[in-house]
């Protein structure tokens, strides 16, 4: 390793110590949270065993939703294996609550490439995307990263919205993440003109991030892939769906099928991975987000536009890094490959994928093959060149991965 860099890292750890205690009162925040929750909901050893087949009305799998439900503060939940991504989890959920001729708002400007797909905006509209079945879609961006309160408003006075969608995280995107104060202002001002709207906040990659949650500020459903946070890297697959009583059935009948919703849904052996993950969660989140620090305040002494700066208030676990060239994110993405447990000696280069319109880089040496709170970098390629980097099961881990992406595109 560079001399130079190793030098520059003690200096960035002595900078950012102060923050990283910051992240540490949020994590036993959190972790407080979740063992209250295990203990109210009275979680037995019994609630470890699986079931195949049906999964009819099973132990271990109410529990597990029961326990999710306490944690979000919400009426109930669906944590399911069958919930294959966080995408999987919004289509569902989407395709539940919206119905032909009714109208979806995005009031932070344009989801993520996956979620367009879904909702059948962009090139090619998918013959099952919600435009196939006449669901409108219109959307607002964000000012200056933030809400547009006043036109939110003004087109929610037409009474004709039946659901609202916030991304929490950016997305592939140069906009800032929302914290949960702003998120819990602009459910305030829609309140103001619309009691009923359904606001549905995408929450993927900010779970345990700050010390609440969207049901707490006033969402009515909020959606996430345990392939992230709330897996801890422990879950192997699943993601989880929570909020009011009556939209969580909706979204399970979507699932399953009318008539039969959450009493149905082998675990097939996901329980105690479900379990573990959701009580390491906020200790592999406080690692994430430690990691993303010391990437932020590195990248940018090497002279890098990073975002968000080392001591801003973080909304998610993404950092993002402005490479501004083609090689120079190629580059960190294999060495943050290189820095991987697994498969290191892989080369990721750019390809085409499913869901998105440029092609894509992907780095992710991770035992959960796709799993986002593992260390992970990834980018599409067209300007201005940014990596998108996430996660980080432990700090030194993730430290150690950085420097190796950083030694790999300096070489």
């Amino acid at each position: 390793m560079d001399q130079n860099i190793l030098s520059l890292s003690k200096q960035v750890e002595q900078e950012i110590r102060p923050i990283l205690e910051g992240i540490d009162e949020i994590c036993e925040c959190n972790s407080k949270k979740v063992l209250e929750a295990f203990q109210s909901c009275k979680l037995q050893e019994a609630h470890f065993s699986s079931s195949t087949g049906y999964g009819i009305d099973e132990l271990g799998r109410n529990k597990i939703e029961e326990i999710y439900s306490h944690v979000f503060k919400a009426e109930d939940s669906l944590v399911r294996a069958q919930l294959i991504s966080g995408t999987h989890a919004l289509a569902i959920t989407l395709g539940a609550l919206l119905r032909p001729s009714e109208t979806m708002l995005s009031i932070t400007g344009e989801p993520y490439d996956t979620l367009q797909t879904v909702i059948g905006i962009g090139k090619e509209v998918s013959k099952s995307s919600l435009k196939s079945y006449n669901i409108s879609y219109e959307q607002i961006d964000l000012i200056d990263n933030d809400f547009n309160i006043e036109k939110i408003q003004e087109r929610l006075r037409k009474h004709d919205v039946k659901l609202i969608e916030i991304q929490r995280s950016r997305g592939y995107s140069t906009r800032k993440s929302l914290t949960i104060e702003k998120i819990e202002k602009v459910i305030e001002a829609i309140r103001e003109i619309d009691k009923k709207v359904i606001i549905m906040v995408d929450n993927c990659y900010g779970e345990f991030v700050q010390d609440k949650e969207p049901i707490e500020v006033g969402a009515d459903i909020a959606v996430g892939s345990l392939m992230k946070n709330l897996g801890a890297g422990i879950a192997t697959s699943g993601a989880y769906i929570v909020g009011k009583k009556e939209l969580i059935d909706l979204c399970a009948e979507r699932l399953t099928s009318p008539g039969i919703g959450k009493e149905i849904g082998p675990s097939l052996n996901q329980n105690p991975l479900f379990i573990k993950g959701l009580f390491m969660a906020p200790s592999v989140v406080s690692s994430s987000l430690k990691t993303a620090v010391f990437a932020s305040r590195m990248l940018e002494k090497l002279g890098y536009k990073v975002e968000p700066r080392y001591d801003e208030k973080r909304a998610d676990i993404v950092q993002t890094i402005q490479l501004g060239n083609e090689n120079d994110l190629i580059k960190f993405c294999q060495g943050i490959q290189m820095g991987s447990p697994v498969d290191s000696d892989v080369i990721p280069y750019p390809g085409d994928m499913g869901g998105y319109e440029d092609k894509v880089i992907m780095a992710a040496g991770t035992f959960t093959q796709g799993s986002t709170i593992e260390l992970s970098c990834d980018g599409p390629i067209r300007e201005p060149y940014i990596a998108y980097m996430q996660g980080g099961l432990t700090y030194q881990y993730g430290k150690l991965g950085i420097l190796k992406a950083i030694e790999k595109m300096k070489n």
